[in-house]
């Protein structure tokens, strides 16, 4: 193998739009080719599955606590379960499909969760404000959606995910030579 050949496929194997990336490109990337609409992609889904989540611990959780304390008590436990697997099910699916990056999993998750977390807190603040200047709930929540998925974006693509120089090198010399197609 020419020296040019394995320059070539260990950039290709870094990531497709990111070298600060530490992993070979997944499937949807290697199909898609932009991390930001697979991204979009993975959200769309992730947003889904967390409203099915959502659905199941309200007919469940909530159900059950609305009747042993209150609907207050019922809707935050709803809220509560629904979140932790709906983060745990986005972890995992950025991470597999998005940002394909491998070791430091609690870091990351730590990580994932708090740009989460700065997330819902502008919600909460940005919300009854829009709410109490007269807009619509439904309307003022899809606005901040606009800006939730941005920071989110930015977020996990510089912060949850992202590897130094030197752990992008390694992980790039440890997938010269490797057939990416195989699962990891």
């Amino acid at each position: 193998m020419s020296h040019g050949f394995l320059a070539a496929r260990a950039s290709r194997v870094a990531c497709v739009n990111d070298p600060q990336q530490a992993g070979a490109p997944g499937p949807l990337l290697r199909l898609i080719r932009d991390q930001r609409i697979a991204f979009l992609l993975v959200g769309a889904t992730n947003t889904g599955v967390g409203f099915l989540f959502f659905i199941a611990f309200d007919l469940t959780v909530g159900a059950w606590l609305d009747e042993a304390v209150n609907e207050t008590v019922g809707s935050l436990g709803t809220l509560a379960c629904a979140h932790v697997l709906g983060v745990l099910f986005a972890f995992v699916m950025y991470r597999r499909f998005v940002f394909k990056v491998r070791g430091h999993v609690w870091r990351d998750l730590a990580r994932f969760e708090s740009v989460y977390l700065v997330a819902i807190a502008i919600n909460a603040v940005i919300l009854p404000v829009l709410v109490g200047f007269g807009w619509n709930r439904i309307l003022a929540q899809l606005s901040i959606l606009v800006v939730t998925t941005a920071i989110s974006w930015f977020g996990h693509k510089g912060f949850s995910f992202r590897r130094g120089a030197q752990e992008a090198e390694a992980a790039t010399e440890l997938h010269v030579g490797t057939d990416t197609t195989e699962p990891r």
